[in-house]
This record gives C-alpha cells, sequence and structure tokens, in this order.
C-alpha cells in the first residue's frame, strides 16, 4: 500500500495465467476512470493512460511482466492502492 508522503507509484507483477487482456484491462479502466486526475501504467519505457483499453492493451503484459502505476494526484491514492490490489489478485480470476 502506498501512503500520501511516499511517491506517487507503485510496481506490481502480472499474476493471472492469461496476462493483461481486455477484460482485465476493463476492469482497470473502470477504477481509474473515478480519480481526479490522470492514471496512467508504464511498462519499461512505453506509458499508458490506465482508463483507455485500448492503450493499456498496447503494453502487451504477459504473467509475469513488472508494471507501474502511476497517479497525479494524490486525491487519486485510493485509485492506485484499488488497481494494484486488483493487479496482484489475478483480476480475480
Amino acid at each position: 500500500m502506498v501512503t500520501k508522503g511516499q511517491k506517487k507509484y507503485k510496481v506490481v507483477t502480472i499474476v493471472n495465467e492469461l496476462g493483461l487482456h481486455a477484460r482485465s484491462a476493463a476492469q482497470i479502466t473502470k477504477i481509474a476512470g473515478t480519480g481526479t486526475a490522470n492514471v496512467w501504467l508504464k511498462k519499461g519505457d512505453n506509458i499508458a493512460d490506465a482508463a483507455s483499453i485500448i492503450d493499456i492493451l498496447t503494453l502487451a503484459c504477459e504473467k509475469g511482466t513488472r508494471i507501474t502505476i502511476l497517479i497525479e494526484d494524490w486525491a487519486d491514492i485510493d485509485i492506485l492502492n484499488d488497481i494494484a490490489d486488483l493487479v496482484e489478485s489475478g483480476f480475480g480470476e
């Protein structure tokens, strides 16, 4: 869990067998879309808008991929933590 006063990002690993696919991307966009500012996913040098399924899918994240979840506003700290929890739980799959 990231709390205020720490960095506004968290690194997580994709753990589900199917990787980050359309259904799991939709779950992320649902959460990210409730933010007050932009939420981003980063894989290597590539960055995607977490509110866009297409952007997320362009990252091509398979099982074992490490991604960084970034927020721009501390008001969205719960969104950061919720997305991290979702990824770390394997998207409920």
